[in-house]
């Protein structure tokens, strides 16, 4: 009895020690400023949607920051504000006495953060890469012109081949799913999200340009669940995607 007591206890010891699978909730959402489709101005319902999903971070795209358009309102620090997030800007463009740019929010205050100008002819864009505890997850609204695309895949691959961590890329790409550059992309990138779904416009869906993708070379198996675009077809012009991911967690 003593033996078997002892068996137990160090094989607890072994189970608490060992690592173990959690899912993280990743979500992606061009808000278009909380203007909605029908027209309206809400962040409150913008932030609703958000909630309704209880992701760990979120990939936001086309937010203004203190901008005239705006009302010099920070789009983002109130999107935090309602849904109880924290928030990282990263401005792609001076824009009407203020900027205009992307951003993430997240449950975890990030340990870093890094902002990156992306190419862009039409018009700047930009990358922000935030780093948790278990990986590192990155947004990006890129460029409407193809080269510029391109060559976006080739920085951010870069950057996830040097992460360290599972790398996560989302945003709105700009792209359909049997582009170019979602081509490139799946060379070393997963596709997490569901690419025959489509995300755009909200209200009568014709087009995929929204992902979530995870940086993943060796193309081993990713477990996935909950992989959706969500049924809103009001608060922006786009539906927000999301996916629940499996890491190792760190001992």
């Amino acid at each position: 009895m003593k033996n078997l007591f002892v068996g137990l206890i160090l094989a607890l010891g072994m189970s608490a020690g060992a690592s173990a699978a959690s899912p993280v909730k990743l979500m992606s959402y061009n808000v278009r400023n909380g203007i909605g489709i029908d027209g309206t101005k809400s962040v409150d319902r913008i932030a609703r949607v958000i909630k309704a999903q209880s992701p760990e971070i979120v990939a936001v795209q086309e937010l203004d920051s203190v901008t005239g358009r705006s009302g010099g309102r920070y789009v983002l620090g109130e999107l935090a504000a309602a849904s109880g997030m924290k928030a990282t800007y990263a401005p792609a463009i001076d824009y009407d006495g203020g900027k205009y740019g992307i951003g993430i929010l997240s449950k975890e205050q990030p340990l870093r953060v890094s902002r990156h100008s992306l190419p862009g002819r039409e018009e700047a864009r930009a990358l922000v890469v935030v780093e948790l505890p278990d990986y590192i997850f990155a947004c990006t609204h890129l460029s409407l012109t193809r080269e510029d695309r391109l060559a976006s895949v080739a920085i951010i691959r870069k950057m996830a081949a040097e992460a360290g961590k599972p790398f996560f890329i989302a945003g709105d790409f700009n792209a359909h799913p049997d582009s170019e550059v979602i081509a490139d992309f799946k060379k070393d990138f997963t596709i997490l999200t569901d690419t025959t779904l489509r995300t755009f416009p909200a209200d009568k869906p014709v087009e995929t340009l929204d992902y979530i993708m995870m940086y993943n070379p060796g193309n081993a198996k990713v477990q996935t669940a909950g992989v959706a675009v969500v049924d809103e077809p009001a608060a922006s012009d786009h539906r927000p995607v999301t996916v629940s991911v499996t890491l190792p967690k760190s001992k």
